[in-house]
């Protein structure tokens, strides 16, 4: 945990549990250690007026840090991560800490432009075919694109991005959709391809047991409900695909 050495801000986090976006300020708070209120907002009817005061696109997360109004998932990490000086992120000082910013950036736009979309695909799939092409092409993403970026050395280094021993804000950014990944290609569930889980050990080693220590972390799984998330998942795609075909 890390602080500036000053009193903790006042923190009010809007968030719903169950959307993955809003996860990422959640690691990130945790990770910091910093103290917050929490209003939940309901994803499943229309935004009150009183929140869209706070956000007028009606998404979340959002937080009020002393007073000021921060949206959007990825700023409010990064807002977070660079007020609170920690092992999330270095100061934006020097090249070298620019250099390790950027990758961190890269590592999290890659993870969610090339792999995300293949993730989603597998999700609104309705047939075992088509969730396992799905996966195929998940996999493909992952070999091409993400596989490469794993150049540090786990058993002389930490484990999480660039060898750090402690989460960055390369897996608060990535986190929430890994851990779901890997718990919605179980085969109880039906959403995601069963075969996922040994295709990623098979042909991408390095980022399965990357991915698997992340989904260990507590400040990754302390708002998780796995069994909530997949029914919530499986009952927002099968409405989706109802829709499709009237």
């Amino acid at each position: 945990m890390a602080t500036n050495g000053t009193s903790h801000p006042e923190i009010i986090l809007y968030t719903n549990h169950g959307c993955p976006w809003a996860h990422r300020a959640h690691i990130v708070i945790k990770e910091l250690g910093l103290p917050y209120k929490e209003e939940i907002i309901d994803l499943d009817r229309p935004r009150d007026p009183w929140y869209l005061k706070v956000n007028p696109r009606g998404l979340v997360p959002s937080i009020s840090y002393n007073g000021e109004i921060i949206i959007e998932s990825a700023v409010v990490a990064q807002f977070l991560a660079d007020a609170h000086p920690s092992s999330l992120l270095p100061p934006s000082t020097g090249a070298s800490n620019a250099l390790y910013r950027a990758r961190v950036n890269f590592f999290a736009d890659t993870f969610i432009t090339k792999a995300l979309p293949h993730i989603f695909a597998g999700q609104r799939g309705q047939s075992e075919a088509e969730k396992d092409e799905a996966a195929e092409s998940l996999v493909a993403a992952v070999v091409k694109e993400l596989e490469p970026l794993f150049t540090w050395d786990p058993a002389s280094k930490g484990p999480f991005f660039g060898g750090s021993e402690r989460v960055t804000l390369a897996e608060a950014l990535t986190g929430p959709f890994v851990l779901r990944l890997l718990a919605l290609s179980k085969p109880e569930y039906g959403i995601l391809s069963p075969k996922l889980h040994a295709l990623l050990e098979e042909k991408t080693p390095k980022f399965q047991a990357w991915a698997s220590r992340v989904i260990e972390q507590p400040s990754v799984t302390y708002i998780w409900n796995e069994k909530a998330v997949a029914e919530r998942t499986k009952a927002r795609f099968a409405k989706l695909a109802a829709e499709k075909k009237l």
